[in-house]
């Protein structure tokens, strides 16, 4: 689910919430060492993505943050920002040149450079949330 998060809507909260969970509360955030990543430069984009990146060769830049049951991906178009909720069930990263979310039939994928690096602990603390989340499902067989 994508949306325009350029302005304050009061019917985005309960969506977002619904679908990936709370956010941090400020203990939790500093307790975690923050829940957000620095901001990274897009690479490419699944075809469906694509009305949200810039038309022009201006570089796409996207941040993350972490909620309780998924995680929010601001992307950054101008002078607009939109907002891609994925919940941990759906999330699937790629360590590829850079890294590469999949979700719900797209992708995003951003650039291996400086920016990138400087979020590695963010991306082990996402992945180290999302099998926090899948461990209190019981999926054993019989």
């Amino acid at each position: 689910m994508i949306l325009d998060s350029t302005y304050h809507n009061k019917e985005h909260k309960p969506l977002l919430e619904d679908m990936v969970g709370r956010p941090f509360s400020l203990f939790e955030s500093i307790k975690m060492n923050g829940v957000g990543s620095k901001r990274m430069i897009i690479s490419e984009v699944s075809p469906n993505l694509a009305p949200y990146m810039n038309v022009v060769s201006d570089v796409n830049y996207a941040n993350i943050e972490l909620r309780k049951k998924g995680i929010l991906i601001y992307i950054n178009k101008g002078l607009k920002t939109y907002t891609w909720a994925i919940p941990y069930y759906q999330l699937v990263v790629y360590r590829t040149n850079g890294i590469s979310i999949h979700a719900q039939g797209s992708f995003i994928h951003f650039k291996n450079n400086k920016t990138f690096r400087e979020n590695k602990r963010f991306f082990e603390k996402m992945m180290n949330e999302k099998i926090k989340n899948a461990s209190q499902f019981n999926f054993r067989t019989p």
